[in-house]
């Protein structure tokens, strides 16, 4: 089914991307892993291999390309077991670029997207705050009007690459009486006074900087605005959609490298007389569990490919992202199973793809949360349309 989606120039980037990462990245995992900073340097050598504008136009200096060559980036950087270093890399290109991409003007473009896709500055997405994630219209960041900028105060948490960051693109509230109707987004740079981040301490995710952001009478240029007042609420929609996909795909990928691992394992490990892979419990589970992998991996090409071809996929990448995380859980945690007291062991990757994967069913949205999502749709038949139809 493979060849449905991806041609032999897909095949060829894999390749190279796959060597990329053995050579410049995969070094230097352990060490990000423990200090929770990624060095500076990585982010320019995928800017110069144009792995950032795999999905920005050549006028901005990407390269334009199809969303399946997302796919792949999304894949490999799942199979090099650092799931912290994945979400700093996509979390610059699919949260914070995306808007970029979609909602910026020439001038924003030019001081923050050409860079981004450069490598030169790193960016991120405030949407979270304390008192409420999924909940965007509740958000208390305001953005108040003073002659030719915006002062900003609130805060904002869980935010990947809110600590060593270049800027942020942040939503929030400038007309806090309007609800959804009343968000905005801006484009903040972190080094702007009156910008403040804690890092946070987190279970998995470790080579990630996450952040608790505080914006305390933060002075924004009003040329800083995207779009108009008000177009906020709609922005962050559209891009949820995207993001959700994201960890769809993320998902499956990290399923896919914990069975190819375990399968490995369990081919030489050896208990009385033969290897565990002949243990028919053992074989029947693993059947199992790739079956699902199959469907979730499947069920996601599809929706990738519907929405490069620009269908407004709400539903489907909903159920995308709460699917296959779910799956991806269970498979790990059963691999982790599979390895037995090695398993355990920090020298062998289970434990922190099991740790990695844990966030899955809570960022971009929790499994409750998309939940209902569904159920509006499919049983209060709502609608959700694309802010530009």
């Amino acid at each position: 089914m493979q060849s449905m989606y991806f041609t032999e120039e897909h095949q060829l980037f894999r390749q190279s991307l796959k060597d990329f990462l053995q050579k410049e990245v995969v070094p230097h995992i352990e060490k990000w892993e423990s200090t929770g900073a990624i060095d500076r340097f990585i982010w320019e050598k995928f800017g110069e291999m144009g792995y950032f504008g795999l999905a920005t136009p050549e006028t901005n200096g990407g390269l334009g390309l199809d969303l399946f060559y997302t796919v792949i980036l999304l894949e490999e950087l799942q199979k090099i077991n650092s799931g912290g270093f994945a979400a700093a890399i996509w979390a610059h290109a699919y949260l914070a670029m995306t808007h970029l991409n979609k909602n910026a003007n020439d001038a924003q473009k030019d001081t923050y997207l050409t860079p981004s896709v450069n490598g030169e500055k790193i960016g991120c997405l405030g949407i979270t705050e304390p008192f409420g994630g999924s909940d965007v219209a509740g958000m208390r960041t305001t953005a108040t009007r003073k002659g030719n900028s915006y002062i900003i105060n609130g805060s904002k948490t869980f935010i990947t690459n809110g600590v060593y960051g270049d800027y942020i693109i942040l939503a929030a509230k400038t007309d806090p009486a309007a609800g959804n109707k009343g968000v905005s987004m801006f484009i903040v740079d972190l080094d702007s006074p009156g910008v403040s981040a804690n890092k946070l301490n987190k279970l998995g995710w470790r080579a990630s900087d996450t952040a608790e952001l505080a914006f305390d009478n933060v002075e924004v240029p009003a040329a800083n605005l995207m779009g108009r007042e008000g177009k906020g609420f709609a922005f962050i929609m559209e891009a949820f959609a995207l993001e959700r996909l994201i960890m769809g795909i993320n998902a499956h990928a990290r399923a896919e490298y914990a069975l190819e691992y375990a399968l490995q394992y369990m081919s030489e490990r050896e208990t009385f007389g033969k290897p565990i892979d002949q243990y028919q419990a053992l074989r029947h589970r693993f059947v199992d569990l790739y079956a699902d992998l199959e469907l979730c991996k499947h069920y996601n090409y599809a929706v990738v490919d519907r929405m490069d071809q620009g269908d407004y996929v709400v539903r489907e990448t909903t159920i995308s992202k709460l699917k296959s995380t779910k799956m991806a859980d269970e498979v790990i945690y059963d691999c982790l199973q599979f390895l037995g007291g090695y398993g355990y062991m920090e020298d062998y990757p289970m434990a922190r793809l099991l740790r990695d994967s844990r966030l899955g069913p809570i960022g971009g949205g929790t499994s409750e949360i998309l939940k209902e999502i569904i159920a509006k749709i499919v049983i209060d038949k709502k609608e959700y349309r694309s802010p530009r139809s």
